[in-house]
């Protein structure tokens, strides 16, 4: 069962990134997720870097028919991209985040929640949100799942 942990409002700074950009059906979306980690895990070996933080997804907006995000790995430096895999970075930004312990699936309440956090706090929110993610499903039980839900405003 997900349990809303904090609900705060922070400054993120700017952040460079490896990052693969895509539209996909929300059904297809773990496979990209899956495919895009792979895809820039490699690339960062080829050339010996090491991502800085834990990987994330971008969603620009929430049609679940052409989902519009960005798959990729915080680097502690701008690197060169290669082929799909483009170098980038994440802006500075106000956002308010949460973190949520439990299956992808369970986390629709906690956006509702810092939905209405942001609401009473007058707050604008805009449509992009992040997600980064401390595990994976194929390491630990979906109940042991920890990620991080950012939702930006202005």
């Amino acid at each position: 069962m997900s349990r809303v942990s904090s609900i705060e409002l922070l400054k993120r700074s700017k952040q460079a990134v490896l990052s693969v950009k895509a539209n996909t059906k929300v059904e297809n979306l773990p496979m990209l997720i899956e495919e895009s980690y792979g895809k820039i895990g490699s690339y960062l070996d080829e050339i010996g870097e090491l991502p800085s933080d834990i990987p994330f997804v971008a969603y620009y907006n929430m049609d679940m028919e052409n989902l519009n995000v960005e798959i990729g790995f915080p680097v502690y430096k701008s690197l060169p991209g290669k082929d799909d895999i483009e170098s980038s970075y994440i802006p500075e930004m106000k956002v308010v985040y949460s973190i949520h312990r439990g299956s992808y699936m369970e986390a629709g309440p906690v956006y509702e929640e810092m939905v209405k956090w942001i609401e009473e706090n007058n707050l604008k929110q805009t449509e992009t949100m992040y997600e980064y993610y401390f595990n994976s499903p194929l390491d630990v039980d979906e109940s042991d799942l920890l990620t991080m839900m950012l939702i930006k405003v202005e």
